[in-house]
């Protein structure tokens, strides 16, 4: 729901620095495999109980998130790329989660399996929507520059990341975060569901 917000305001800087990257020769393959590393170092902080000093590699990494795009627009765009991009959010999203169910099974363990399924259903109608739009040839620019078809909806990635660092900050308050944040995926899902149902039923 933010992200078109958010674009407005992170891609002149982004951009700037993509370029940047990439006129030193450093492809956006690697900036995604890097940001996927720091997200990846974050969930292990937050599984080994450091979910506060998790927050510098999260945040690092969605920055290497917005930059492979970037680096992408700057250098050459490839199918692959949006495909390893894609791949990689979807490993952090859910690994994020699972962290905070190896740091405390016994207390997050039913709420994690609750996020978890919501994100699984959630990316399920997002990319089941995105080969929808391209089989119908449907374009969309409202999230920037994507490879695939960016369905909007209630939450977004914009949404996801406050999400996290809210739960990096608050620990003792997974549970009802993620049955709150959950819930609003599952909604998410179902409107875009609904709206697929509205465009291409026929």
């Amino acid at each position: 729901m933010l992200d078109r917000y958010a674009r407005q305001l992170i891609d002149p800087p982004l951009n700037a620095v993509g370029r940047a990257i990439a006129a030193r020769g450093i492809g956006a393959d690697d900036v995604t495999l890097i940001g996927l590393a720091l997200g990846l170092v974050a969930a292990a902080m937050i599984a080994l109980g450091a979910p506060f000093l998790a927050l510098i590699p999260l945040l690092a990494s969605r920055i290497a998130d917005g930059l492979d795009g970037a680096v992408a627009r700057a250098s050459r765009k490839t199918d692959f790329g949006g495909y390893l991009d894609i791949a990689a959010d979807f490993l952090f999203y859910g690994a994020i989660p699972a962290a905070f169910v190896f740091a405390d099974p016994v207390t997050n363990g039913a709420a994690g399996a609750f996020l978890l399924t919501s994100f699984y259903f959630n990316g399920t109608s997002f990319l089941g929507f995105a080969i929808l739009a391209e089989k119908h040839g449907h374009k969309t620019s409202a999230q920037g520059q994507k490879s695939l078809y960016y369905s909007n909806g209630i939450l977004e990635g914009t949404e996801t990341i406050v999400f996290f660092v809210l739960l990096c900050l608050l620990p003792t308050y997974f549970a009802p975060l993620a049955y709150v944040f959950g819930a609003l995926c599952f909604a998410t899902a179902i409107l875009r569901i609904y709206g697929a149902k509205q465009t291409y039923a026929d």
